[in-house]
């Protein structure tokens, strides 16, 4: 019998800075789906995060999600607190068609590189694109 697979997400809480700090390293599943967003909502609770908080996603290592799994994941999370500023990591063209499918928000931008990103959603006077 083979082990049961790791996360393939990793979920960070950046007090210091107000960030949402999220790592997607895999395609997810619909039972994945329902745990990354299970486990996501109950720290972001725990943590005692507030809306206006920055999100940064790496998506570096996922790859494209399925679609299903996509349109799962924006419905499970469609009411999820707001964010100020959020900025996703990918260098594929095709993730970064389907981010700006499901993600429409004016306050997102999408970066090749997790720093630029952070440096980008740590700016007191960075304006959204």
């Amino acid at each position: 019998m083979l082990p049961e697979p790791g996360p393939m997400y990793a979920i960070r809480f950046r007090h210091d800075i107000n960030l949402l700090d999220i790592r997607w390293t895999g395609q997810f599943t619909a039972e994945v789906v329902d745990a990354y967003a299970r486990e996501l909502i109950a720290q972001f609770v725990r943590e005692g995060f507030r809306p206006g908080y920055r999100l940064r996603m790496d998506m570096t290592d996922s790859a494209v999600q399925p679609v299903a799994a996509a349109t799962l994941i924006n419905r499970r999370l469609g009411d999820f607190p707001r964010a100020d500023r959020i900025a996703i990591v990918t260098r594929s063209a095709i993730a970064r068609l389907q981010v700006r499918r499901f993600m429409t928000q004016s306050y997102l931008r999408i970066f090749d590189d997790a720093a630029l990103a952070l440096d980008w959603l740590t700016e007191a006077d960075a304006q959204a694109a």
